[in-house]
């Protein structure tokens, strides 16, 4: 078969970027839309990535011109081959790059040179490998990229798909519909993305775009979503992450799309990077990679889903499903067996259906007779299986009820042709178009589907189709959970002092070890407005004992070290101390335990601190995250800290409305307002620590790994921190951290 190698008229298209775009908008359009496309590494080698990627591109009609270029051919693949840029009939537009990899910097500059205002670089041996000669030729890269300013995808990719363009420059030899479909995907790796392309439209969702972006040395992931964002023929967004490196970027495209009602569904790598220093701390511990994400990303609108199973549902109820006004549901069903399965499988993830209006559950009552359940999930039973009418008309009392926000439907599509439910069917889908509000099918299993199915599921374009009862119950929690999300989400500044400020400089300044000890640690606390114990530090007994008459007793005495980071596990605290003799001995006994211990810990004194009767032990803690950056966490404290996990976390900094949000998300938060009938415990205390934590993590920037408080002890009256520790991120933690 010959390509058309000449660029075609192209057609006005429906949409392109205002003249006020970003750059990078403009070069992506660019690189999903170019006039023609130029192959340099041309080969017909049997199976090589070249010939499969002119194949796609010839099989599916691209209408630009296509340009294959190797200076060794005369012609390829039944047309003319060209030597270089200078030799095509037109300037290249979007070029691919399939040379060897230390000849892939100079194609760049070469075809930024010649005109062009893409490339997509399949080409491997970069920044994947760990050689020198690999990294450095990653840098190179780099650096041509930001120098021409060509949008670029990989290197170590494998092309893109622009369905509008006819557009296949991938590998995969798989057949695609080119649907302009409503779905865009972008992601690192090549394999995973094609293979949700393939799934979606196995399931008859459309894909407008995908583009894999590899090693990702020029755009990366959250430029395609700021891109997908502005781009009106996309509604949902998929992305696949293995990593976050520029967390503004990524905030930002996010906020873009959220701004463009556009659901952002995430497929992350979870794994942390390891060893970090943040885990010489319970906070650091807690605080993973993906919980972290989770904080950041949730709040911007992002629905991060657990695998692809779970994606492709996930994706399939946004395409299809309005988003809801409400969370009252109702479901449909022919069986009590499966009514049953329905209230536990949404039970299980925290979600009810509503009770039916007198309406609905009157006329229902009139229409179904013995062996039906007139409740919500409906189980029409008998009756609806003997005449089908009855079946429909119970869908339509629900689809009707203004006060019912999502309908459901037990049933699975037919497999081969059935006249009367392909009937039904599309009287529903007729429902569902009037309506203003989803209705989703539900099938219990995931069972597939024929290829009758695919076809009949494209003529249902207003019904969303689901399969696996779990799965669909977690993507209907999530269309719930983004129907709640405020459409724009305000960006919270540090609110902290000069004084503070200046504080935190001076104690970064003056630290010299892993950590601040807890004196330090606590007097920074204290510049940014945490409340914290009545203490003093002692050098001797008679110290100690005149520091706890003036505090008043009780008292506790603690370990003074920067060495010892977990003073509880050494015996480094001595708790309910009534008198000057208790005092005096707990001072004794501290200072012998510490002198015992291996490496000879320097000992700075000891600590003598008021006891605060707690009603309730909270953790309050930051952490500084390798990708999403700073993030405070709340929760429930002391001891059992890591085996409770009753803990929350968001990004900082807070102000003290989010800070409220964030501790009515744990236990602890409904204990705290009162539980069981006891009384409310001293919440206000719990959010000003919240706050000044987290301008503290905020303001340190890249200075601090994570902060301890731990116990933060809160009763009706007060809450105060009355440990702390604060581990930097230095040379020092990380040895300390084991890496």
């Amino acid at each position: 078969m010959e390509a058309q190698v000449s660029a075609a008229s192209f057609s006005s298209r429906p949409w392109s970027p205002s003249p006020d775009a970003s750059d990078i908008v403009k070069g992506i359009h660019a690189m999903l839309h170019p006039h023609n496309i130029v192959l340099v590494g041309a080969t017909d080698k049997p199976g090589n990535y070249a010939e499969r990627i002119w194949n796609n591109l010839v099989k599916y009609g691209f209408e630009g011109g296509l340009y294959p270029v190797n200076a060794k051919r005369a012609t390829i693949w039944g047309v003319p081959c060209y030597k270089d840029f200078a030799s095509l009939p037109e300037k290249p537009d979007h070029v691919l790059v399939l040379v060897p990899a230390r000849f892939a910097v100079q194609v760049i500059r070469d075809a930024a040179a010649a005109g062009a205002r893409s490339a997509t670089i399949v080409t491997s041996g970069f920044s994947e490998l760990q050689d020198d000669e690999s990294q450095k030729l990653a840098a190179e890269l780099q650096a041509a990229v930001r120098e021409t300013g060509l949008a670029v995808t990989g290197p170590n990719c494998l092309g893109n798909l622009s369905a509008g363009e006819k557009l296949f420059t991938n590998i995969d030899d798989r057949v695609v519909t080119m649907e302009q479909g409503a779905v865009a995907i972008a992601g690192q790796s090549g394999a995973i993305v094609m293979a949700i392309r393939q799934a979606l439209e196995d399931r008859g969702v459309g894909v407008g775009y995908m583009v894999t972006t590899g090693n990702e040395a020029g755009l990366e992931t959250p430029d395609l979503m700021r891109y997908f964002a502005e781009d009106p023929s996309i509604k949902v967004i998929v992305v696949y992450l293995e990593g976050v490196r520029n967390t503004k970027a990524f905030r930002d495209a996010c906020k873009a799309a959220r701004a463009a009602s556009k659901p952002v569904i995430a497929l992350k790598l979870g794994a942390s990077e390891g060893g970090r220093a943040a885990a010489m701390a319970h906070t650091g511990a807690l605080a993973g990679s993906i919980e972290t994400f989770d904080a950041i990303a949730t709040r911007e609108g992002v629905i991060r889903v657990g695998g692809l199973d779970e994606l492709i549902e996930t994706t399939e109820c946004f395409v299809h499903a309005a988003v809801p006004k409400g969370d009252r549901l109702a479901a449909v069903t022919l069986s009590g067996g499966k009514r049953g399965m329905l209230i536990d499988a949404f039970y299980a993830e925290g979600l009810n259906f509503a009770p039916l209006s007198p309406h609905v559950s009157s006329e229902l009552a009139k229409m179904l007779g013995p062996g039906s359940i007139v409740g919500n999930p409906l189980d029409a039973g008998f009756a609806a299986v003997v005449d089908p009418s009855v079946y429909m008309k119970s869908i339509k009392l629900m689809i009707d009820d203004p006060d019912i926000d999502i309908v459901i439907v037990d049933a699975e599509l037919p497999k081969a042709p059935h006249e009367l439910r392909e009937r039904n069917l599309r009287i529903v889908d007729e429902m569902a178009s009037r309506a203003s509000k989803p209705v989703i099918y539900i099938s219990a299993m995931s069972i597939g589907f024929t290829e009758f199915t695919k076809t009949l599921r494209k003529s249902l374009p207003h019904l969303a189709v689901m399969q696996g009862m779990d799965r669909a119950v977690t993507a209907i929690k999530s269309l719930l959970a983004y129907a709640k999300l405020r459409k724009e989400v305000p960006d919270i500044v540090s609110s902290s002092k000069p004084a503070a400020r200046a504080e935190l400089e001076k104690a970064l300044t003056s630290a010299s070890g892993a950590a601040l000890d807890e004196v330090a640690s606590k007097k920074l606390l204290k510049a940014y407005g945490i409340p914290i114990s009545k203490e003093a530090i002692a050098q001797t007994a008679v110290e100690a004992v005149k520091i706890a008459k003036q505090i008043g007793f009780p008292v506790v005495a603690k370990v003074v070290s920067a060495e010892i980071l977990h003073k509880s596990d050494i015996g480094g605290v001595v708790l309910n101390l009534s008198n000057a003799a208790e005092v005096r001995k707990a001072f004794v006994d501290i200072t012998a335990r510490v002198k015992r211990l291996k490496g000879k810990p320097r000992l700075d004194g000891i600590l003598i601190a008021q006891q605060v009767k707690a009603d309730l032990e909270l953790v309050v803690g930051a952490s500084l995250d390798a990708e999403m950056g700073p993030v405070v966490l709340f929760g429930t404290g002391g001891i059992d800290i890591e085996l409770m996990k009753d803990v929350a976390l968001a990004g900082a900094p807070l102000d003290e409305a989010e800070a409220r949000l964030l501790i009515g998300r744990t236990k602890a938060g409904i204990k705290m307002r009162g539980y069981r009938g006891k009384p409310a415990l001293h919440e206000a205390s719990a959010v000003k620590a919240l706050v000044g934590l987290s301008n503290l993590i905020a303001d340190a920037g890249d200075r601090i790994a994570s902060i301890d408080i731990n116990p933060f002890l809160i009763n009706t009256r007060t809450g105060v921190a009355v440990d702390a520790l604060i581990v930097l991120n230095n040379a020092a933690a990380k040895r300390a951290a084991g890496h």
